[in-house]
């Protein structure tokens, strides 16, 4: 290989490798989930919402995705599962106070939003969730020890009566914790979403939505029916058997029915009274009236009511 003014080539200039796969920056990934809107790709402002599956949108893209699903380019990959406002929940965050730092070589974005109990600030570094029932957004650590520390509240009879009908996992310890910020109640096991899940949990609080939702639906079902009036199956021994009526107090009178024979009778009625009143006009009426008129029973005439008691000039 000499000759060529004592370059030696090595083994990188000879033989070509693969490249390795570009791998996107983990910072950027988390600073955009956030302090972005996962719709918009623009700031997030207040009022922000989230979604089952803790996503973070400016209510005002979300307003605008609803009323035109197609405005943003991505949008139902990112919300296709958002029906309606119904779905998201405005989040009540407590805003950031501290000072900012003057550092120039500070690589660590301040965030926006810290967590009421600890003072954490709202940046990806720390997990976050908020209560679906109030909205209220906390660290995850500092709600688990307040939670801890609280004695909770016991869940009342009728949510147990209910979560049993509609088929709902009920709460693994059967009681209901209170926000430490709004003082609403709430189950631990239900109503708390993670904000920006990993890939692991995001797969559960999936299946976890289309759960509620399917009971959800059951549950609307089942009071159409009853608004309709339509019985249960398995439930025609309870109606009482159509002979026998119930004179109590509470009972309403059955509606009458309009059938053929009562619209007969009423027409005849009708036509009843209009003979009577031709009969009395007749009465009433003048002798010169009454000549206009042929009687039923009389012999028709030749002269008309134009002619009548006339002379003819040219007879």
């Amino acid at each position: 290989m000499g000759n060529d003014g004592g370059s030696i080539p090595d083994r990188r200039d000879l033989v070509r490798s693969k490249r390795k796969a570009e791998q996107a920056d983990k910072a950027n990934q988390t600073r955009a989930r956030w302090f972005f809107c996962a719709l918009s790709k623009r700031p997030l402002q207040e009022p922000i919402v989230s979604c089952d599956l803790g996503r973070l949108y400016n209510k005002d893209a979300m307003i605008e995705f609803l009323l035109d699903r197609s405005a943003f380019g991505d949008g139902e990959e990112i919300c296709g599962h958002i029906r309606s406002l119904k779905d998201v929940k405005t989040l009540s965050l407590t805003p950031n106070t501290a000072p900012k730092s003057d550092s120039p070589n500070s690589t660590v974005d301040r965030g926006m939003f810290v967590c009421p109990l600890n003072f954490k600030e709202m940046t990806g570094v720390v997990p976050f969730v908020y209560l679906s029932t109030c909205g209220c957004v906390f660290s995850q650590a500092g709600l688990k020890a307040v939670s801890s520390s609280t004695p909770p509240s016991e869940k009342g009879k009728d949510k147990d009566k209910a979560a049993g009908s509609d088929g709902d996992v009920p709460s693994s310890d059967g009681q209901l914790d209170i926000c430490p910020q709004c003082a609403t109640k709430y189950d631990r096991t239900e109503d708390v979403r993670t904000l920006n899940p990993g890939a692991e949990e995001e797969e559960r609080m999936q299946s976890l939505m289309e759960r509620r939702r399917a009971a959800a639906s059951v549950k609307g079902k089942g009071k159409k029916r009853k608004a309709a009036g339509v019985a249960p199956e398995g439930a025609e021994g309870e109606q009482p058997p159509p002979g026998k009526k119930r004179n109590g107090p509470g009972t309403a009178s059955p509606a009458p029915l309009i059938g053929p024979t009562i619209m007969a009778g009423a027409s005849r009625a009708v036509a009843s009274s209009l003979a009577m009143e031709e009969a009395k006009r007749k009465a009433h009426m003048s002798d010169a009236v009454k000549s206009l008129y042929r009687p039923k029973d009389g012999k028709p005439r030749k002269e008309t009511f134009m002619t009548m008691n006339t002379f003819t000039r040219y007879a």
